[in-house]
């Protein structure tokens, strides 16, 4: 029975005045994104042990709700998702889309492309070309086999099934070795700039088979009009980039942080574009998402008008809106449609050829570089990674009458087996060492066995951010001494990964240099002024600085952390406390970065190969002038009397340490001090004993009592 549209209304009386609400379009929207919304984050929930990417459950939940499972009940089809529904879910999804483009392209840096070498071209063109041309023998097989395949244009079929076969999704892979822990490794640089030609190459072919698409009716066009599409498109995106790109630009510097404010009117400016390019592109005849994209990358990527855009539109868009896409696209996906043996067939011999073209043609191309056999079939089976784009590519065609239900349904199907099998593929195939099990287990008390341990004091600093950078500095400055002695600091910059697009935009603007990440794009203010200072810190001389970023999920982030500390052999690492004060008196103030912070200090307390320190900054004067250290004995109160060893040598620190023994003993809770402690102590220290009950009683002693603007105390791990 049709149903007429212009019936519809927006929103119902309710249901007192018997209307029902899952009869209008407005009510029964929110129904159905709450649904989507509900079952897509369960089923992530259900799915993050086995390390899968969220897309992965989006479609799975698009395809549980559609035809395919719940959908086989009619009254629930009828009621919760009504033919007449859909037009409103999948214009509300597309907007969602369109944004979610402008925010890829935004994160696509052109200049880190160019600059990622012959060696990521070679690996991406292999690794596009060989299923393409793979797709070509597929669509015939297909067009030959599936009824009604054959009533479409063979040209435009063989584009269609050779974009399908060839994408490799960047975000998805990004997130993939990201939990792996990959992207430090040969293979996951590879593969990351690899992924980013893909990912131009990809829209470059879609713009192709739009064009050639045909309007909808499943004819053949004239040759002519898709020529004049694809000169409309090449038209536009020179205009884009010639004039929009410099107007930008002027846009981004007006909004920079040295003007203060950021007006509102160009974020407006800037979301209406967005609006307008889609628009351009779909009147061109080519898709709306393209012109986003494309308006996307004339975005500036340096300063902080990019991630003021980010930051108004990308949980909105990420978390609420693109769901709804890929719920729409299961929505259209009828498992049901792939009958019998020669439609299974079907389905494995797509699986096959596309994972044969994208593994082979990578595999043998890596090979050719010079990389590992492991290390080539790894790399191959990272660039098989499927994602939103491929989804993009299948519902355009469906839309275009290109690919009938059954073929839609396979190619569905194909794109989540060969994003699923990824990651338990690579685990089992590729395991980069991350240090010995034998650790060697470093301390500071260690360094005064050699005659020049000065020379060997290697500190690893953390940070969350840039107001732990002056405590860092104060800290690490006590510890230099007058003597003639290096000091290597390695900084590290701990940034979480989450789910937000604008993690994996850091992720793809870092890069290996020895440490987790370094940054060699320069991502706005923030880093200018890390950078800028511990610069200039190591231009005091006989420090060497060298700043890093870690991006990692909180779970496992400790272990980026020991890995280095192994790896650059550090005696030392420093970890700010999860909580900091600023400000004094009444007017103090507790920043707390999150307990899942306080959680990374605990495992990295845990799992160390060298002594920990957790820096507490209470927002008092720089400079540590006056310490106090409070020795109760054991190695822990050991250690940090060697850390005051070193801190007593700067002239200008006062070292004073506070003994406490029992009250009716004679033993200093069974330690007596090492010689060299000793004798460090008598030649540095202003030297106190307090004498305490057994039972816990409180210090006599306070920094104030002391004078004193540091107090050091058992804040140490030490193994052994």
């Amino acid at each position: 029975m049709g149903f007429n549209i212009t019936s519809i209304k927006t929103s119902s009386n309710g249901a007192w005045q018997g209307d029902n609400p899952l009869n209008f379009a407005f009510p029964l929207l929110i129904v159905q994104t709450t649904l989507i919304l509900v079952l897509s984050r369960f089923l992530a929930f259900l799915l993050k042990p086995l390390r899968q990417p969220k897309v992965i459950a989006e479609i799975v939940g698009g395809i549980l709700l559609g035809p395919s499972a719940f959908g086989r009940n009619e009254d629930y089809m009828h009621r919760i998702f009504p033919s007449w529904s859909m037009p409103v879910l999948e214009t509300v999804a597309s907007i969602g889309l369109l944004f979610f483009l402008f925010l890829v392209g935004l994160e696509l840096d052109l200049t880190s492309i160019r600059r990622s070498g012959r060696k990521a071209f070679g690996i991406a063109f292999c690794g596009i070309s060989l299923p393409f041309i793979c797709g070509f023998g597929v669509a015939f097989i297909l067009r030959k086999t599936v009824d009604g395949a054959d009533k479409v244009g063979y040209g435009q079929f063989i584009v269609f099934m050779g974009v399908a076969l060839s994408i490799t999704a960047f975000p998805v892979l990004a997130r993939i070795l990201a939990e792996l822990k990959l992207l430090t490794t040969q293979v996951g640089e590879l593969a990351m700039a690899s992924a980013a030609f893909n990912d131009v190459a990809a829209w470059i072919l879609l713009a192709l088979a739009v064009a050639i698409a045909g309007n909808g009716s499943g004819q053949q066009k004239s040759p002519l009009i898709s020529i004049w599409i694809l000169l409309s498109g090449m038209a536009f995106v020179i205009f884009m980039m010639v004039l929009i790109r410099p107007a930008m630009k002027w846009v981004a510097h007006r909004c920079s942080p040295e003007q203060d404010i950021i007006d509102e009117a160009y974020i407006c400016l800037t979301l209406g574009g967005v609006m307008v390019s889609g628009f351009i592109t779909d009147l061109i005849g080519i898709h709306a998402i393209f012109g986003a994209f494309i308006f996307g990358l004339t975005i500036p990527k340096e300063g902080d008008f990019a991630d003021k855009l980010i930051e108004r539109i990308e949980d909105f868009v990420t978390g609420l809106l693109l769901p709804l896409y890929f719920a729409s696209s299961g929505l259209k996906t009828d498992v049901a449609k792939i009958k019998g043996g020669e439609a299974w067939g079907l389905l494995a011999l797509v699986v096959t050829t596309a994972c044969a073209g994208k593994i082979i043609g990578t595999f043998a191309v890596a090979l050719m570089f010079g990389m590992a056999i492991r290390e080539s079939l790894a790399l191959g089976i990272l660039m098989n990674t499927k994602g939103l784009v491929e989804l993009i590519v299948l519902n355009i065609g469906k839309e275009k009458k290109v690919l009938n239900d059954e073929i839609f349904a396979i190619l569905v199907l194909m794109a989540l087996f060969t994003t699923f099998i990824t990651t338990p593929a690579v685990v089992a195939i590729y395991k980069p060492a991350r240090g010995s099990s034998l650790l060697t287990h470093r301390k500071l008390r260690d360094l005064t066995n050699t005659d020049e341990s000065k020379d060997q004091l290697r500190v690893l600093a953390c940070l969350h951010g840039i107001s732990n950078v002056p405590s860092i500095i104060s800290l690490i400055e006590s510890t230099r001494s007058t003597k003639k002695s290096q000091l290597k600091l390695f900084i590290m910059h701990l940034v979480e990964l989450t789910e937000r697009s604008s993690s994996i935009m850091m992720v793809h603007r870092a890069r290996k240099n020895g440490l987790p990440f370094i940054n060699r794009l320069r991502r706005g203010d923030w880093q200018d002024r890390v950078t800028g200072a511990f610069q200039a810190y190591s231009q005091l001389g006989r420090v060497s600085v060298r700043p890093s970023t870690a991006i990692s999920a909180l779970s496992t982030i400790h272990e980026d952390i020991c890995h280095v500390a192994e790896t650059k052999r550090v005696t030392m690492i420093i970890l700010p406390f999860h909580k900091q004060w600023r400000g004094q008196g009444d007017l103090q103030v507790i920043d707390n970065v999150g307990h899942g912070w306080r959680l990374v200090n605990q495992r990295v307390l845990k799992n160390a190969p060298c002594s920990v320190a957790i820096l507490v900054d209470r927002g008092l004067d720089n400079g540590a002038q006056r310490v106090c250290i409070l020795f109760f004995g054991g190695p822990d109160d050991r250690e940090a009397l060697e850390l005051s060893g070193r801190i007593a040598e700067h002239p200008a620190v006062k070292v004073s340490v506070v003994r406490f023994i029992e009250k009716d003993g004679l033993q200093s809770n069974g330690v007596v001090l090492k010689p060299s402690a000793s004798k460090c102590a008598e030649k540095y220290y202003s030297f106190s004993t307090a004498h305490i009950n057994t039972e816990k009683e409180k210090v006599p002693y306070s920094p104030s009592t002391l004078e004193s603007n540091c107090i050091l105390f058992s804040l140490f791990k030490i193994n052994g």
